[in-house]
């Protein structure tokens, strides 16, 4: 992609590099292994449902910010709430699998490659702590990795990507954003970031109405595009 020119590339994490439900169906089964897997399908989407709704709260006003950490905390307790589980200790612990996401098999390969030629950043909705536990347990090789936190709301809040532009120090339209969600990357688009959306089977897939700079079916395939060396 001669005319894509990038000083650094910037990925979403969760979805994105890690499998977050791989990661949180571990958590579920590990505090009540009784759940057949209609039951910790219930239980994973009773937790994705409080993330997403909470984050919302926050973007629209109608919640002060929280860190990702308390909202974990609150999915986990409504989840084990919800699998007759009382247990405090039983429910921190299930509120840390968030912090234990496997990546996906291309990811840390992927990221290497990538790492050779450009600067990476990453930049997640996760706290800092989570992302520092995310980073080690996964295997994810940044030069910088930026938490949402820093900017105390969440994706697709402009303040979070800006947290990327000031750290690259170049001009929005030399960095790409790489997501599995499309409307993670809507939300970097509007600030004037480049885009390439990765296929995942748990992301958010592009609308026929969206235009981004690259769509690629796994790492190995944004490498190709963007002329990094195998």
């Amino acid at each position: 992609m001669a005319e894509l020119k990038i000083d650094a590339v910037v990925f979403d994490v969760l979805g994105t590099l890690v499998d977050e439900p791989a990661g949180l169906r571990a958590g579920i089964r590990a505090l009540t292994p009784s759940p057949d897997a209609a039951g910790t399908e219930r239980l994973l989407l009773l937790w994705q449902r409080h993330i997403e709704r909470e984050q919302r709260r926050v973007l629209d006003g109608d919640r002060p910010y929280v860190t990702g950490d308390l909202l974990d905390r609150e999915a986990a307790g409504l989840v084990a709430e919800a699998a007759g589980v009382g247990d405090p200790a039983a429910v921190e612990e299930l509120a840390r699998s968030a912090r234990r996401l496997p990546p996906w098999p291309d990811t840390v390969a992927g990221l290497a490659r990538i790492a050779g030629r450009f600067p990476l950043i990453g930049l997640s909705n996760a706290s800092r702590t989570a992302l520092l536990g995310l980073n080690a347990h996964a295997g994810l090789r940044w030069h910088q990795a930026l938490s949402a936190e820093d900017a105390r709301t969440y994706k697709p809040d402009p303040a979070v990507y800006r947290l990327a532009v000031t750290v690259a120090g170049a001009p929005p339209e030399r960095l790409l954003m790489v997501a599995a969600h499309a409307w993670d990357l809507r939300g970097a688009q509007a600030l004037g970031l480049r885009t390439a959306h990765v296929a995942r089977p748990v992301g958010d897939p592009p609308t026929p109405a969206d235009r981004f700079d690259l769509y690629a079916e796994g790492l190995a395939d944004l490498a190709d595009q963007l002329g990094v060396e195998g």
